[in-house]
């Protein structure tokens, strides 16, 4: 008689939806780092969304908005964050609910048996957001090219505004046009298409101080 052994692990999204009344700005990523699942957070960790110190989103707003927070497991360091995207009417609603992965990393490429939100519901829900901004991109299993497979489902699709480095869409519904943002993302896998950027390049001819950080940082800037 033969076994079979999976070697695929189940890792659940730990943190719901934060979203307010009057939410404008929703943040779409993925999943967190296998860590934040099981409650194992390293020193500089925050545990709440996007709470990974390698990560880097809270550090781009720190520096956007001179917040001086906090990098730890506390629950002061969840209030700081809170109490900004309350403030700047922002929520979080990652789209995928749970995946398996093979790796103990933070890949969304190792994902599979993925089970996603139902982010077109929270639109229902709260019809004061205007704007969704993807954390990633359109590759495999990024936050955009999964809610393109959920709107299909429901037979709406993007609408491309701009095709520029920040690719802008938009899509009708429930009687109002809603805008999407897919930004560079926030971790570090992202640094070699970065480097890649001609944009990236240009600036950093003419000023070699500058970095994929600050990259980030100017991007962030106009949607933060």
């Amino acid at each position: 008689m033969s076994y079979f052994v999976s070697l695929y692990v189940l890792h659940k999204h730990p943190y719901p939806p934060f979203i307010q009344k009057n939410t404008k700005k929703l943040i779409v990523g993925t999943l967190p780092p296998p860590r934040f699942s099981i409650g194992e957070l390293l020193e500089k960790d925050v545990n709440f969304c996007y709470g990974s110190y390698y990560n880097s989103l809270w550090l781009y707003m720190d520096k956007i908005h001179q917040l001086n927070l906090r990098y730890d497991n506390s629950k002061e360091a969840i209030e700081e964050r809170k109490a900004f995207l309350i403030k700047h009417k922002i929520g979080v609603c990652d789209i995928v609910e749970s995946a398996e992965r093979n790796k103990i990393d933070a890949s969304d490429l190792g994902m599979r048996n993925i089970k996603l939100r139902n982010i077109l519901g929270y639109l229902r829900e709260y019809p004061s957001i205007e704007t969704l901004l993807f954390i990633g991109g359109n590759s495999k299993n990024g936050p955009e090219y999964f809610f393109r497979k959920h709107l299909k489902e429901y037979g709406l699709k993007l609408e491309l505004v701009s095709n520029e480095i920040l690719r802008e869409h938009q899509f009708h519904f429930q009687g109002r046009y809603i805008q999407t943002i897919s930004l560079t993302s926030s971790s570090g896998s992202a640094n070699r298409a970065i480097g890649s950027m001609p944009l990236y390049k240009q600036l950093k001819a003419s000023n070699p101080q500058f970095n994929t950080f600050d990259f980030r940082v100017m991007q962030y800037q106009e949607y933060f």
